[in-house]
């Protein structure tokens, strides 16, 4: 049955809801909801003007409602009397294709109509700011290998455990956290799940660890590169298809342990070689939607990093438990999508992850060629493996190029995400840098 809102509020003693949903950007847009207007909120949704948040959208459009996923609220654990609600965007009565929770939607019946349920976990790494998102806020994180640091995470204590224990209380499985390879860099990880609830689980984290941060007055960022010769953001994805959704869930149909071919020997079955195959076939215009942002391209395209290592990928190619290729099948069953970073939009990413993997199912993908080699240090000797894109434009131009990625992603999504991150590239074209005058000034 459809959890009742105003009952649950009562039960909870929440005061608000705070009804939100994700644009195209990635960015978060909620409305406040006193708890005695929930119940009419639940039915018809809340409204607003789209073209205030980053849609495709014009003044002239008639009100967006958000209307409320009523089995995907939480409580929030830091104060109690709210609690955030993901909504599904509705206009003229039908669903707004380009709304990211709505494409992810229809992508998950896609799937289920096919008899795969797709699951995923996601590692989302951070790092902890000063206020003015200038510098890493822990002056003595200064070690050249910083990843794992034991006293570096002990003066970070406060804010991780805090998120860490309201993980906990909300029953996500957290199993373990780490100070990450980068100076003032954090990592977090949590029990995998249906793709959708994982997509949620994402947006919520984002919002409660830079609440959690501010509160102690501090600065989280998912940012992918916010600190020149630092390793970036990732937001590596851990992929699995089922039998069925949830609990009822028995038989991974990734697995196999037939062992013929190079994905066999890994422990991925038939199914799951295809696709990875649609995976790799897509991967130059998946960047676009895994690495949406300007700044996105100085974390895949990055030099070596103070640590020694970016580990992030630049080339299209895969292998087993070896962290330097874009994808990795480190045990059997599923594989690792090392591709996007922090900014990526938490519905956009488990969506186009199900429509690439769909489209390589369907057409019996071959994923190429397994490599085992060190990317980083030998992968000049590998040929024919495509270059990931060089900027943000040159991403969406292979976006635009891929017909098929962009008909599964849907037609009026992919146009109004291609228009609006068009006008950000130009935006960003626009802008006089600090960098054009000190090197060109005097030419």
């Amino acid at each position: 049955m459809t959890r009742d809102l105003a009952k649950y509020a009562k039960e909870k003693g929440i005061k608000y809801y705070m009804i939100s949903f994700t644009d195209l950007f990635g960015a978060q847009r909620a409305k406040l909801v006193p708890a005695q207007a929930i119940a009419d909120m639940q039915e018809d949704g809340a409204g607003f003007a789209g073209f205030a948040t980053w849609l495709d959208l014009t003044p002239a459009h008639p009100d967006m409602l958000a209307v409320p996923d009523p089995e995907a609220v939480i409580q929030l654990p830091w104060n109690p009397e709210l609690a955030w609600v993901p909504g599904n965007c509705v206009m003229g009565g039908k669903d707004l294709a380009q709304a990211p929770r709505n494409v992810l939607r229809r992508l998950i019946k896609e799937a289920a109509d096919e008899g795969l349920h797709i699951k995923t976990g996601i590692e989302a790494e951070y790092f902890i700011m000063t206020p003015d998102g200038h510098a890493i806020s822990d002056e003595y994180d200064t070690a050249e290998k910083p990843c794992y640091d034991q006293q570096a995470i002990m003066r970070r204590l406060h804010v991780v455990q805090e998120i860490c224990d309201y993980m906990l209380d909300l029953g996500w499985g957290p199993y373990q956290n780490d100070h990450e390879d980068a100076n003032g860099q954090y990592e977090m990880n949590w029990e995998f799940d249906d793709a959708l609830a994982t997509a949620d689980k994402h947006s919520f984290f984002k919002f409660m660890t830079k609440s959690v941060a501010e509160k102690h007055g501090l600065r989280a960022t998912f940012m992918p590169k916010p600190v020149e010769g630092l390793t970036g953001n990732g937001c590596h994805a851990h992929i699995s298809v089922w039998d069925a959704p949830g609990d009822k869930a028995k038989r991974n149909v990734f697995a196999t342990d037939k062992g013929e071919g190079p994905t066999g020997e890994l422990g991925l079955s038939e199914q799951g070689k295809y696709f990875l195959g649609g995976i790799m076939k897509h991967a130059s215009a998946l960047a676009a939607i895994t690495n949406p942002t300007v700044n996105s391209y100085k974390r895949i395209n990055a030099p070596r990093t103070t640590s020694g290592a970016t580990w992030a990928p630049n080339t299209v190619t895969w292998t087993g438990n070896n962290r330097t290729h874009m994808v990795r099948v480190p045990g059997p069953g599923r594989f690792e999508l090392r591709l996007p970073d922090g900014a990526v939009n938490p519905y956009l990413l488990q969506a186009v992850i199900i429509a690439a993997g769909l489209d390589g199912i369907r057409t019996k993908a071959d994923p190429g060629k397994r490599h085992d080699i060190d990317m980083y240090a030998e992968g000049h000797k590998v040929r024919g493996a495509p270059k990931l894109p060089l900027n943000m434009l040159d991403a969406l131009r292979e976006y635009d190029k891929d017909k098929q990625l962009k008909s599964m992603m849907g037609e009026e999504f992919s146009a109004a995400f291609l228009k609006l991150k068009h006008q950000e590239w130009n935006a960003y074209c626009r802008h006089f840098s600090e960098w054009e005058r000190a090197n060109t000034l005097d030419i």
